[in-house]
């Protein structure tokens, strides 16, 4: 059945087109991260993929300039959107060096910490006041963290806490992409984090620059597309379905990182980083929808 506007079928709700939005962005950002394992193992430093990463955002960019026009340039926050992007380079760089020494899996789950992080900073910065559930959701979410690391258990890798430190870092800029958002659309905090991001990026990734060749610069290209791409859809998972149904999906990210791991990698999650995942994905999810619950306006 199609709607009378004919732009849909009318079986195609805004909650169904969330979740395929979401579970999209979860393939995208895996995908993303096994083309980085790849080209790591090629040789590849983390730093020089992650200049790539941003630089290969411009196509977006560029698209989003000519669907919108230079207006979406225009914006009073110049120095905000330098501070989120230099934030998010040490980030990525981090995360990009903790991948190629950890597994999938379990890197994409330890990722699910950045809202927790977010979440204490935003007590902290913000001055936001938590009840005891979200307090307890914190806690079960940070003891999932354990679960998959164990220390005390086995030896701890260098890998997993360069992720929960550089989460630690991403949990910090959604608090400013937050910020952002409540002045500035997403094409436009888009498009500043790769004109910011690029430049910034370049300079550590000198330190260590060697010419890719042909066959990895064509993976670096895509994996630049699709990394900016997942920042869209996410954004557009969450604007056209509700958080309670949409958020779910993501947890996928684990399934199919599990799936890539096995098959390219020859990594097999163990129990205890489904178990942790799961913990940790669980309590970002409720915060989540705690948080837009109690900032949704009455009536609504």
């Amino acid at each position: 059945m199609i709607q009378k506007n004919g732009v849909r079928p009318a079986w195609l709700t805004g909650n169904l087109q969330g979740m395929l939005w979401m579970l999209t962005t979860a393939a995208l950002i895996v995908i993303m991260h096994t083309m980085i394992r790849t080209l790591a193992d090629d040789g590849m430093h983390p730093f020089e993929i992650g200049f790539f990463r941003t630089f290969f955002g411009v196509p977006v960019v560029a698209v989003l300039l000519w669907k919108y026009g230079f207006g979406i340039l225009r914006t009073d926050q110049i120095k905000v959107h330098g501070i989120r992007s230099f934030g998010h380079v040490v980030a990525m760089m981090m995360f990009f060096t903790a991948l190629t020494m950890t597994p999938l899996a379990t890197a994409n789950a330890l990722a699910f910490t950045a809202p927790l992080f977010a979440a204490v900073l935003a007590v902290v910065i913000l001055g936001e006041v938590f009840r005891w559930q979200r307090w307890a959701a914190l806690m079960f979410g940070f003891a999932g963290a354990l679960v998959i690391i164990r220390p005390g258990f086995v030896e701890v890798d260098t890998g997993p806490i360069i992720i929960l430190a550089a989460s630690g870092i991403w949990g910090m800029i959604l608090i400013v992409i937050k910020t952002l958002g409540r002045r500035d659309a997403t094409p436009t905090i888009v498009t500043y984090m790769v004109l910011f991001m690029s430049p910034m990026s370049l300079v550590p990734a000198l330190f260590v620059w060697e010419w890719p060749t042909l066959p990895q610069l064509g993976i670096l290209l895509i994996m630049g597309v699709m990394g900016t791409v997942g920042h869209l859809t996410l954004t557009q998972a969450l604007r056209v379905g509700e958080a309670a149904v949409v958020m779910p999906m993501d947890f996928s990210k684990l399934i199919w990182a599990a799936a890539f791991g096995y098959l390219l990698f020859n990594e097999l999650p163990d129990i205890f980083t489904w178990i942790g995942g799961f913990m940790i994905f669980a309590s970002a999810t409720y915060l989540a929808l705690r948080e837009r619950a109690e900032t949704k306006p009455r009536g609504t």
